[in-house]
């Protein structure tokens, strides 16, 4: 069974208590929440405030992905913040293994985010010691934008060499996710799924919430 991690970036930022009270009736389980620096992503999306401010009310595991230039600097304070999960770009810091051995100290699942030009190699000497990959399926920065086809070979190898080792890592995808291609991401071996403007954007996002959960399950 794979699992949706409903994308805050696309949510209506004027009621997201609400926003997220739907896709928790929904079933959801992660909420997945985008932090966006305009160094690393050309975009500045929302940071520690809104996250400690929306744990108070939710219980939804804190997906935190940090698209932001030497994230090693903030790991404390996301994680005091209320993150469960946090996941930084392979590309954004300078010294990997010793950011993935800081957010793991912090007590919280530490993960690995590669953009679509990353080789997978550069995970080589750290997949051991990670608990989340993610493999993005879009260029980072901004929401409603097309799954990148030749990422498919991407998930395809990871999930083979995750398997192979027999490595508790959850493989996710951020990117393009939607209705239509749900299942079939699921079959390439994807434990979580990203989805943004195709939860969010939905007239009833309760209902689009279960529509996702009946394919993945």
């Amino acid at each position: 069974m794979a699992r949706l991690a409903p994308s805050l970036l696309s949510a209506d930022f004027a009621d997201l208590k609400e926003e997220i009270r739907k896709i928790e009736i929904g079933g959801a389980d992660y909420l997945h929440l985008d932090v966006m620096d305009g160094i690393f992503v050309p975009n500045i999306t929302f940071g520690l405030p809104v996250i400690k401010a929306l744990r108070k009310v939710s219980n939804l595991t804190f997906d935190v992905h940090l698209m932001i230039d030497r994230p090693e600097r903030y790991i404390k304070d996301f994680a005091d913040a209320g993150a469960d999960i946090l996941t930084v770009h392979a590309e954004a810091t300078t010294h990997l293994h010793r950011t993935i051995q800081a957010i793991k100290s912090m007590g919280i699942k530490a993960g690995v985010a590669l953009n679509p030009s990353t080789p997978l190699n550069v995970l080589d000497y750290v997949l051991k010691d990670l608990d989340l990959v993610l493999i993005m399926t879009i260029n980072p920065g901004f929401g409603g934008q097309s799954f990148i086809k030749a990422m498919e070979d991407k998930i395809r190898t990871i999930h083979k060499k995750i398997d192979d080792n027999n490595l508790d890592i959850i493989l996710e995808i951020d990117g393009g996710v939607n209705l239509d291609n749900a299942k079939h991401l699921k079959e390439l071996g994807v434990d979580l799924l990203v989805a943004g403007s195709a939860v969010f954007g939905a007239e009833d996002i309760v209902a689009r919430t279960k529509e996702f959960k009946e394919i993945l399950e």
